[in-house]
């Protein structure tokens, strides 16, 4: 049998909190094309007080035709949820995807496939936005809610766990955990796959492993987007000061600063340009969210049940 054919077993771990979004998740999953050699199975973490997921995944079940492991992990910590995964997960890979989105009919082929030519020790796809009417031309025509990885020197330094598919047998991700400490802020992934790089592991990218997400009204405006950008800053800036010390985080601090300031210029003197404008504010948020990351001030809180209400 080739090696690409050989038996192997993919874990699809889903986070969930009070999303009735969930059961499209799952019937997408439903309907994915599986990976030649491969055995599937599902993993929802409900991150409820109250297992309030158990009902909808339970009406499920004989719909899906791969098991599904229900997990309650009741915290309100996203962390927390994406632990359980990980600690459920006895499979060769484990796939993260988010309760709001859909996956393409060959998401899961498209991460499989980067995953086993390239040798990656994690593989990331890209989220794709659907707007609805009551987004801004701006933002459609911008699409500041789309994810897709940043390269820095050629090379993916940190991911995402909104499409991602982490190799279980691999050294710098086995046993490797998400910060209880950013699991109501975010940036838990962000400070997940930095560690994993710095370690040494590699992420690749897959282009062609989509999964699509509605932006929801109360995510269609400027200030959610702000607030985003913001949380990101702050937690790119903590893990530059645990970086660098004394007079290396000083010029860490300045650093962001002159990018806020020129950002702020830019996006001032782009007035008659929507997305031009808004980019570079959105920016200038994201810097001003590293300086105080660098100087030590706590993240924000934007999810869970931060977010519910």
């Amino acid at each position: 049998m080739a090696a690409e054919e050989r038996p192997f077993r993919i874990d699809i771990g889903v986070c969930t909190y009070r999303r009735p979004e969930l059961a499209e998740t799952l019937i997408s999953l439903f309907e994915i094309a599986v990976p030649a050699g491969a055995e599937l199975r599902l993993i929802v973490a409900d991150n409820d007080a109250s297992p309030s997921a158990s009902g909808l995944v339970d009406g499920l079940r004989e719909r899906s035709p791969f098991p599904i492991r229900y997990v309650h992990c009741p915290k309100s910590n996203i962390s927390i949820a994406r632990n359980a995964c990980l600690a459920e997960s006895d499979a060769d890979y484990l796939a993260f995807i988010d309760d709001d989105e859909t996956a393409e009919p060959e998401w899961l082929v498209g991460l499989v496939s980067t995953a086993r030519l390239t040798g990656a020790d994690a593989v990331l796809g890209p989220v794709r936005a659907v707007y609805g009417t009551q987004s801004a031309d701006w933002m459609r025509k911008g699409d500041f809610h789309s994810t897709m990885p940043v390269w820095v020197g050629g090379q993916i330094r940190t991911g995402y766990t909104c499409n991602t598919l982490l190799h279980m047998r691999s050294p710098v991700v086995a046993g490797r955990r998400f910060a209880l400490s950013l699991g109501q802020s975010g940036g838990e992934d962000t400070h997940f796959f930095t560690a994993l790089t710095d370690a040494g592991g590699r992420i690749e990218f897959a282009p062609d492993a989509v999964v699509e997400e509605l932006v929801p009204e109360k995510r269609a405006s400027f200030s959610w987007l702000a607030k985003r950008r913001f949380r990101s800053g702050q937690t790119h800036g903590r893990i530059l000061a645990t970086k660098n010390s004394g007079l290396g985080r000083i010029k860490q601090t300045a650093l962001a600063a002159l990018k806020l300031g020129y950002c702020l210029a830019v996006s001032a003197a782009a007035i008659p340009s929507p997305v031009i404008r808004i980019r570079y504010a959105l920016r200038a948020a994201l810097h001003a969210g590293a300086v105080t990351g660098t100087l030590g001030i706590r993240e924000i809180r934007q999810y869970g049940a931060a977010e519910a209400t």
